[in-house]
């Protein structure tokens, strides 16, 4: 039967440290996207309140930085007629049926770090995911919300797992480029205060995914497609 994977992305935000406008990151969807499109799987597109999602821009190909003008997938699914509107009227949470997904992935961006990091109901899906045997999955600042989910009995899933995240060299990295402090928390730094968790990470913006079990993170935006195969080599097709 036909794989299934739901991919949640955050909804558009407010940083309450830059005060930008904030949201998913293209690659982290896009190129996550294409890895399940070529394996056949089908894919519904969704986010915490629903309706219509906008990403970073510096993640955008077109952005006036150039930082990610070298993005050709992304290009490519933000104009090309068969997914551009992937990423309006997006499905909320509440109106999903998880016992039609197999896996649960989460986009990464910056709208995660604010929007997502306290949302139970996010949470609660990733929990749900995992205790039910399904891959739980998620990349880049997506894998914040890993720091808050607990299980049925209270523990973190993160307890006992090694995983991956945002790494605080690739925070430093993105602090001094634009001269200024971006994020609330980094992720790093606060998994490393959680007994009894093993948080990894490889070569500062270099390809790099974990999996422990049916949990599978990536590192950041490129290590999307690495993480989507992860996935895919999980659920065996």
């Amino acid at each position: 039967m036909t794989k299934t994977v739901l991919m949640l992305v955050a909804n558009p935000a407010t940083s309450p440290v830059t005060g930008w406008p904030i949201g998913f990151w293209w690659a982290e969807l896009s190129h996550a996207w294409l890895e399940f499109t070529h394996a056949g799987y089908d894919i519904t597109i969704a986010s915490p309140d629903g309706g219509d999602v906008e990403a970073d821009g510096f993640s955008d190909p077109e952005h006036d930085s150039g930082y990610s003008a070298h993005d050709i997938v992304s290009q490519g699914f933000k104009t090309a007629a068969a997914t551009r509107d992937l990423i309006k009227n997006t499905l909320a949470l509440a109106d999903l049926d998880f016992e039609a997904f197999d896996a649960i992935f989460v986009v990464g961006g910056q709208s995660p770090m604010v929007s997502m990091i306290d949302d139970a109901r996010v949470h609660d899906a990733v929990a749900h995911f995992y205790e039910a045997g399904k891959i739980a999955s998620a990349v880049c600042h997506g894998t914040c919300v890993l720091l808050k989910t607990k299980l049925s009995d209270g523990t973190l899933l993160v307890q006992g797992k090694t995983w991956t995240g945002f790494a605080d060299s690739e925070e430093q990295y993105a602090e001094r480029a634009v001269g200024q402090k971006i994020q609330p928390f980094w992720i790093e730094t606060e998994a490393k205060k959680i007994d009894g968790t093993n948080f990894i990470t490889g070569g500062p913006l270099a390809e790099f995914a974990v999996r422990d079990g049916n949990l599978i993170t990536g590192q950041q935006q490129v290590s999307a497609a690495a993480t989507a195969r992860k996935v895919i080599a999980a659920l065996g097709a």
